[in-house]
């Protein structure tokens, strides 16, 4: 099999599908499935509502990487085997596709690129968004599918009074995954189906150890699936062959404290392993590539009010029509804080906190909800105040 590539959106109602945006029984459903135990119950439950599921694997490293990745939990040729194994138990059938190039240039140089810039990329949002729900939703299309199905903890439904589909949080807290999701369009959504949304992580592998799937204990992916080492900053260097120097510390008023160990080591709201002591906990701030600089505050000086993001994708509604009062994250695993947030013109959006937050860091995500409901998402660009 050959990389996938962007195609034209369908059309916004297709031929097969219910007005409540449910499938039916006997529509055909591709499912992603990582090896894990979240996509062996994803494809487990499609098969029991009565669609016809097929498995298929993306292939996302070449032969070196593949077994550097082996201890990583995901994306490697024994999670395919794994993969292909849960489908043979439920008598469906399984496909390998090779996405090695799409993966190495949509998501590893991409996080090459960002760290490079001083940003700190999200690569797992990346590859959710390029490979799984752009390069994967093309292939659907292309084998005649009616949907794509992944193990996400999330929920999606059609919203009757609005028209448009809905990317909802997960009803299981701890392993909601909506926030990685933002991205989605109302093309992918309209295609897409969470078998796992109403479920905690325990239903789950409840469910794989009732089934007697090998993949029921199996452990959570960890870290980066390409980043062997945990390393980060070493790892770049290897791959754009590049030294990274050291510079100095700095506080927001420019006194200097220290000296670092190169910029991409650190990360934004980092608190640990700054190397500079302080009378009290010391975070970072900004890395400020321009004079190579990593700047550092205690708690206090370390928060932002107001940021910049671009690249917004609209899902729950098409646009904001005036300042809305919503729910953001800026990271996982933060529980969602008051905001307001203004559009600015098509792709851009300015949140202004109630609260001053740490770590919003630029090259991450931020992510507005009204209640369960994604409004909007994008790319931190900048911090504002």
């Amino acid at each position: 099999m050959t990389d996938g590539a962007t195609t034209t959106p369908e059309p916004c109602m297709g031929p097969n599908e219910a007005a409540d945006g449910q499938p039916r029984p006997g529509q055909r459903v591709l499912v992603a499935m990582s090896g894990g135990v979240d996509s062996s119950v994803a494809a487990l439950l499609l098969t029991r509502a009565g669609l016809e599921a097929h498995g298929t694997t993306m292939k996302l490293f070449d032969a070196q990487q593949a077994c550097l990745a082996s201890d990583k939990g995901c994306c490697s040729a024994r999670d395919i085997e794994d993969a292909r194994q849960v489908c043979l138990d439920l008598g469906i059938p399984h496909y390998a596709f090779n996405f090695t190039r799409t993966f190495e240039r949509e998501v590893i140089d991409r996080f090459c690129q960002g760290y490079l810039a001083g940003r700190t990329p999200n690569p797992c949002v990346d590859c959710n968004r390029y490979v799984k729900f752009e390069a994967l939703q093309e292939r659907r299309a292309q084998l005649s599918f009616d949907y794509l199905a992944t193990g996400h903890y999330a929920r999606r439904a059609l919203n009757p009074r609005t028209g448009r589909f809905e990317l909802r949080r997960g009803l299981d807290p701890d392993k909601d995954q909506s926030y990685v999701l933002f991205h989605l369009t109302q093309d992918n959504l309209r295609h897409m189906l969470f078998p796992l949304g109403d479920l905690t992580k325990a239903d789950v592998r409840d469910l794989a150890r009732q089934q007697g799937f090998g993949t029921a204990e199996k452990r959570e992916s960890q870290d980066i699936c390409f980043v062997p080492t945990g390393s980060y900053a070493d790892f770049i260097e290897r791959r754009a062959n590049v030294a990274f120097p050291p510079g100095p510390i700095v506080n927001r008023a420019g006194r200097v404290l220290g000296t670092h160990r190169g910029l991409p080591h650190y990360t934004v709201g980092q608190r640990k392993g700054i190397g500079v002591a302080a009378e009290a906990p010391l975070f970072v701030y900004e890395k400020r590539i321009a004079d190579n600089a990593l700047v550092v505050g205690f708690d206090e000086d370390a928060r932002c009010t107001s940021i910049l993001v671009r690249e917004a994708n609209f899902v729950a509604l098409p646009c904001l029509e005036q300042p809305m009062g919503l729910e953001v994250k800026t990271h996982y695993r933060q529980t969602a804080v008051p905001a307001l947030v203004s559009q600015l013109n098509a792709d851009t959006l300015r949140i202004d906190f109630e609260q001053p937050q740490r770590a919003c860091a630029p090259g991450q995500f931020a992510v507005a909800y009204q209640g369960d409901a994604v409004v909007c998402g994008g790319t931190i660009e900048r911090v504002l105040s």
